[in-house]
């Protein structure tokens, strides 16, 4: 069964996890940055990424970026987030906010004036939950896949 689309938007495409595969995948340990090593020949560990990268799977979820308001956290326009929805927000966790009827990727702050929502791009504002707003922490960021 593939994965679902659960919903769009101009910030995230959210689908459900599919965690009941198994892919073994060749794992190479040690890869170097400089002079290759005649040691790939010789690759005999496999990781199956579904195990390794989700922990709670009926907690799961993917979502694929859509804009740059987190690039100067690492996560750029089309990279694919894993999301667990069974971790509890604090202060500092990137998460899928659901705000006012919006998802958005926002970093979790929290101080005594209140609850902000945080981009990681000066381009962007901050914004600050106000009381009669509808704020759902969705589910808390867990690993981002680059696309390179």
């Amino acid at each position: 069964m593939a994965a679902l689309q659960l919903h769009t938007s101009k910030n995230l495409d959210i689908y459900s996890a599919q965690t009941d595969t198994e892919l073994q995948l060749p794992l190479m340990e040690g890869v170097r940055a400089g002079f290759p090593s005649p040691a790939t020949d010789f690759i005999d560990l496999n990781i199956d990424l579904n195990r390794h990268l989700i922990k709670h799977p009926s907690a799961t979820y993917y979502a694929k970026v859509k804009g740059e308001s987190m690039k100067d956290a690492g996560i750029s326009d089309g990279d694919l987030l894993i999301i667990d929805k069974s971790i509890d927000p604090i202060d500092g966790k990137i998460a899928i906010c659901y705000l006012d009827g919006e998802f958005m990727l926002k970093r979790i702050k929290i101080r005594p004036d209140g609850v902000w929502l945080m981009p990681a791009n000066s381009e962007f504002s901050p914004v600050k939950v106000q009381e009669n707003n509808n704020l759902i922490i969705w589910g808390i960021v867990t690993y981002v896949i680059k696309t390179v």
